[in-house]
């Protein structure tokens, strides 16, 4: 039986369902970071939220695009802490900018494995792009069982929905579209082309969101059966 102890306004779960729920968080982690890779191997740009990471490790290639990565979702993080001030969780804060840090090197250690994919036919650009979107989707749908932590790019979002009592599609659409055109720049000012932001940011950006919610409503019997009770 699934024990949770109240203290405070805060809620505790098992300690066994904890475990549980992060083995599943870092599954999700692993998928994410797999799906990220075929979607950046597929040379049509890369998902919004892995945009500008993937434009700096263009301009700057003695860092890695997983190295970027962890910068800038350190960079949430904090930024997420201006923003909340004294409603900033900071336990919460910590454990995002570890997760952070591992999502990084899983992301460098999917490119490592996918290095040998080198499409030029743009069809088969099409088909990883895909591939990758629902990779990507089943990683997102993991996280959400899991439910433990969320990826700073998202915390950031809630963060800014919070503060301006926007709905949170609204204030991610505006943040996938900012964080976009930031690539786009730093691509036209720096190389002179569009690498990081192409026809498969925008794909990504649009297909994303449908799988996870396609996963969700189909896989409910995998959900009760991740989340069952074992004791």
């Amino acid at each position: 039986m699934t024990v949770y102890y109240e203290k405070g306004d805060c809620l505790y779960m098992g300690k066994k369902e904890l475990l549980r729920r992060y083995i599943i968080f870092a599954f999700g982690l692993i998928f994410n970071s797999f799906g990220v890779a075929f979607v950046t191997k597929a040379s049509l740009g890369t998902s919004p939220i892995s945009s500008i990471p993937y434009s700096l490790s263009l301009i700057i290639t003695r860092l890695t695009m997983g190295n970027w990565t962890i910068f800038y979702s350190i960079l949430l993080t904090l930024l997420q802490w201006a923003i909340l001030k004294k409603n900033a969780k900071k336990a919460e804060l910590v454990l995002q900018m570890i997760v952070s840090v591992a999502f990084g090197y899983l992301i460098d250690f999917s490119m490592f494995l996918l290095q040998a994919v080198q499409p030029q036919v743009y069809i088969v650009k099409i088909v990883l792009l895909l591939i990758g979107c629902v990779i990507i989707a089943f990683g997102a749908y993991l996280e959400v069982v899991g439910d433990v932590v969320m990826l700073p790019g998202d915390a950031f979002v809630r963060a800014i929905t919070k503060v301006t009592k926007k709905e949170y599609g609204i204030v991610r659409v505006i943040s996938d579209v900012s964080m976009a055109v930031v690539a786009a720049i730093l691509c036209l000012v720096f190389l002179h082309r569009l690498i990081g932001v192409r026809e498969g940011t925008i794909i990504a950006a649009l297909v994303v969101g449908t799988f996870v919610k396609i996963f969700s409503a189909r896989l409910k019997p995998l959900t009760a059966w991740l989340l069952a009770d074992t004791e």
